[in-house]
């Protein structure tokens, strides 16, 4: 079969394909203008092409487009429709904002979104625009938009460690890998400054202030570099997905991507260490292979451990390493560089054991020429093989006496096989032709090839062409041949014989490969849907050491983390995998999991262990160390099974993962279903006990002022009634209003005020408790007026004196102060006593919490529950703090918002004086 571009594509892979294509064809399609930083004419650049598209008969919608006072990118806009926008309030002022619902109304065809990472104020539909894009995009609208390199969500870390300003509004990388089409807009920083100063990018004072600080000319090319880079990323994306659609085999020289063949002999070390640094000098990715033949498979066990720790070598160096199975050593690594569009094939200069052997690279060259073929030269110093672990010396030992044990076998298998036949087919000589015997010594060969390989089928060849001629073939019993024509038989035999042989091994070698796959892959499938039934951590402690027993032929065990981190040890089960681990260093575990690194067995971190920790990663956090103690040494180290063993430890994260947020929704369930119960019995109680409270105020006012008048005993023991009951009414109350903030019936009646009226109405009505103390205010002339709800608020401040005035002395001042910061109100209340309970600032606020655990003091602890509950329900904050005198502090903010205007009386006045 001679090679071609295009091969006949996988019909699942076709069929894919066909419903995406569906898929698309019914959404809109979204073109992005990419630019390294503003200023780069993005915004410009997309208005250009609408206007072009316009004067093409296309109707053209603007959604949103920031001009940012330019008055380039304002003369654009000139004969387009906009779109007006939607005004949505947040904390007193109008925001303008994109108007989706008006935009999928009209369903333009379509419709330019400027600035795509852009935050939608609070109250929008949705809090980002891109997602307000992909509606669109989903309503078959298409899309231009735009977007700076700093947005996207990959790169904000990187461009904030190069400009030192971290930006807050991002673009998830999928929105930007899944536009239809990217126009990068680039111009030199040179120039970009050039436009900076002469004003086209920002107003004089903020140009100056940009220029001092994120644009600055170092920043701007690292950022134009970023933008590049990602660019070609996203275009390299395009080209795969488009040879994959096309089913296109051949190499596309668009990149310099290297792939890096090691074979069994020395010398692959300074291989891979040579592509690694021509990697590096062409700033690309690149890959590293052993190709493993039939033959491959019978080296010794010390050899195949160098290759792996030369394919591991490479990995450390940043490749991306495989193992794979083939015949031909050629043909496997054009097909693999191929599949993964790979221009350049790296190897070592070809020495042949044979004169008449070609080197791999001349069969490459022969069967690739469009792929460029780079020999690496012998190093000057090749370093020995490193020599096994003494600990692994037996049983390399052992391995390699029952590898040749199983050889010898196979050989001697072979010749009987053809003896027997031969001694079995004698007595039929009289009944079969010659020709039939020779095809059944011919099936013996396919037999002995199937069942012990290449070797002992090449013997068996021999075995049974010598055994036809001596038996058979006269005159029988000597290996004289009495006609020419029997030596052609033997010779088409033999020759028979072998290429028969040769092709059945190759196929039983292909036919174990696979099945190892199918092996792998079976029991990735079946761990997958075990864990997807767990619903305890017991029941992924199970699953995953028996599939790791019977996948991996190793030992192991699961070593979960308590509340601090710590790893606690594995449960004791008789006979189980505890028993079996050699060694468990719980230290070495430990540090794996801290830094979510493999150590141990076959790693830079103490290699010489017998265990390998392999950290369980789960997307959210490590949730736990997953220990591994293979049957032999080298196991670890093969591509296929670290990779294998990889997923294996992936889904047992997230099946871990899964369960844990399992347990955290259901205590939350419990949670919430008791806290509703609890505000449903406080209301109940609470609206039971009002009624009776303020029948014994009532009572007790009445017996205070009865005639004939009572004595002064009576009298104290009246007051004494109604202050009880005045604190017990004012405890219900306290759990009324908590459990209707709770439940949110409570409805605010938000308005304009002054906070002096507010604090002078809180000292009145809490003057009762505050007798004793000295109070006072520290109001600031001139404060603007909040929006808040006076009643509501008036609560907080008398639950705050109350409290102070409840945990403070008799004669302790208790003050009341008030600051403007920046846009807050920062209202403060503060006393001289004896302050907070060090490490309970934030557990006081907390519901039927109270500064002193045992106290004779009145309440139940829900003052400054509530008081949080109004202020966080204003939009504000609250915490504690120490004093300035050095007592306790309670500092509560409100936002500012805009005051509506007041009446200027005196032009009022004075235009009736002129009526």
């Amino acid at each position: 079969m001679f090679p071609s571009d295009k091969q006949r594509p996988d019909p699942d892979t076709l069929l894919a394909q066909v419903q995406a294509q569906e898929r698309r064809a019914v959404r809109g399609k979204l073109r992005i203008y990419f630019g390294a930083s503003a200023g780069v004419g993005k915004t410009y650049a997309m208005l250009a092409a609408a206007r072009k598209l316009q004067a093409d008969g296309q109707a053209v919608l603007v959604g949103v487009v920031e001009t940012h006072g330019r008055s380039e990118t304002a003369a654009m806009l000139a004969g387009l429709e906009v779109l007006p926008p939607k005004l949505v309030e947040y904390r007193g002022k109008s925001i303008a904002e994109f108007d989706i619902d008006a935009a999928l109304e009209r369903r333009p065809p379509l419709i330019l979104m400027d600035e795509l990472a852009h935050t939608n104020a609070p109250g929008s539909r949705h809090p980002k625009r891109w997602q307000d894009v992909d509606e669109l995009l989903d309503a078959g609208i298409d899309v231009l938009s735009t977007v700076n390199v700093q947005h996207l969500e990959s790169l904000n870390d990187v461009v904030g460690g190069i400009t030192g300003i971290r930006v807050g509004e991002t673009v998830p990388d999928t929105v930007f890998d899944d536009a239809d089409e990217v126009v990068l807009v680039d111009i030199p920083a040179d120039e970009l400054l050039a436009r900076l100063k002469g004003g086209k990018v920002y107003q004089a004072q903020q140009a100056e202030r940009a220029s001092k600080n994120f644009f600055r000319k170092g920043n701007l090319i690292a950022l134009r570099e970023l933008a590049l880079r990602r660019t070609a990323d996203r275009v390299e994306d395009d080209v795969r997905a488009y040879r994959v659609e096309q089913s296109i085999n051949g190499i596309w020289k668009t990149g310099a991507a290297l792939l890096a063949c090691v074979g069994p002999r020395p010398g692959g070390e300074h291989t891979v260490r040579s592509a690694a640094r021509l990697a590096g000098q062409l700033g690309t990715e690149w890959h590293a292979i052993y190709v493993e033949t039939p033959t491959l498979q019978r080296l010794p066990a010390a050899q195949r451990e160098q290759i792996l720790n030369t394919l591991k070598l490479a990995r450390d160096l940043g490749a991306t390493t495989a193992v794979v199975s083939g015949a031909d050593i050629a043909a496997a690594a054009v097909e693999y560089a191929r599949g993964n569009n790979l221009s350049k094939i790296v190897m070592a200069r070809g020495h042949p054991t044979w004169p008449w052997r070609t080197p791999h690279i001349k069969s490459i060259a022969r069967q690739a020429p469009d792929i460029d073929l780079i020999e690496i030269g012998e190093a000057s110093t090749e370093p020995a093989p490193a020599k096994p672990a003494a600990a692994e010396e037996p049983d390399g030992e052992i391995d390699n006496s029952g590898r040749a044990k199983r050889r010898l076998l196979g050989y001697g298998g072979a010749a009987a096989a053809s003896l027997a036949t031969a001694l079995a087919a004698t007595p039929l000589l009289a009944y079969l032709d010659l020709a039939n015997i020779a095809m059944l010594f011919l099936l013996v060969v396919v037999l002995v090839a199937v069942r012990f390989g290449r070797g002992p089928s090449v013997l068996a060849t021999c075995v049974c062409v010598a055994c036809f001629d001596f038996f058979f073939v006269p005159p029988r019993f000597t290996f004289a041949v009495s006609d020419f024509q029997y030596v052609i038989t033997f010779v088409v035999m033999l020759a028979v014989g072998l290429i028969t042989g040769h092709l059945t091994a190759g196929l039983r070698f292909q036919a174990r490969v696979a099945s190892h796959r199918e092996a792998r892959s079976r029991a990735l499938y079946e761990f997958a849907r075990e864990l997807s039934g767990a619903l305890q951590t017991e029941q992924i402690f199970e699953t995953t050491q028996g599939f790791i027993q019977r996948a991996f032929r190793a030992r192991s065990v699961l070593l979960l983390p308590d509340d601090d981190g710590r790893l606690l040890p594995p449960p004791t089960v008789p006979g189980g995998a505890k028993a079996q681990l050699s060694v468990l260093d719980s230290g070495i575990a430990q540090w794996s999991f801290d830094r979510a690194e493999v150590a141990g067995l076959g790693t830079d971190t103490l290699p010489a262990s017998r265990i390998f920790y392999l950290p369980l990663v789960a997307p959210m956090r490590t949730r736990g160390v997953l220990a591994i103690e293979p049957e032999q040494r080298r196991w670890i180290l093969i591509p296929e099974q670290r990779q294998q063993l990889d997923t294996f430890a992936a889904l047992a994260a997230i099946a871990l993962e899964r369960v844990h947020y399992i347990e955290v929704a259901q205590n939350a369930l419990v949670n919430m279903e008791s806290e509703r119960l609890r505000n449903s019995l406080l209301a109940a109680l609470s609206h039971d006990l009002r009624t009776p409270l303020t029948s014994l105020v009532g009572l007790s006012e009445s017996l205070a002022g009865s005639k004939p008048a009572l004595s002064e005993a009576q009298l104290d023991v009246a007051a004494a009634l109604h202050d009880e009951a005045l604190r017990m009414s004012a405890l219900v109350s306290n759990l009324l209003d908590m459990a209707r903030i709770q439940s949110g019936e409570i409805k605010f009646n938000l308005q304009w005020h002054a906070l002096e009226e507010v604090v002078g109405s809180a000292l009145r009505a809490s003057g009762s408790q505050l007798k004793g103390h000295q109070v006072g205010t520290e109001l600031p002339a001139g404060l603007p007026l909040v929006r808040f709800d006076a009643v509501l608020i008036e609560r907080v401040l008398c639950n705050l004196l109350e409290n102070a005035a409840k945990y403070t002395p008799a004669g302790s001042r208790i003050v009341v102060t008030a600051a403007l910061h920046g846009v807050w109100l920062n209202v403060m209340v503060y006393d001289d006593g004896p302050g907070l309970p060090h490490g309970r600032e934030e557990a006081i606020f907390e519901k039927f919490t109270r500064g002193e655990r045992e106290s004779a003091k009145p309440g139940v602890g829900l003052g400054l529950a509530i008081c949080r509950a109004i202020v966080e329900a204003h939009g504000g904050s609250i915490q504690a703090a120490e004093s300035p005198a050095g007592g306790a502090a309670f500092v509560f903010t409100l936002p500012l918002g805009t005051p509506p205007a007041m009446p200027d009386l005196d032009a009022e006045r004075i235009g009736n004086n002129d009526e």
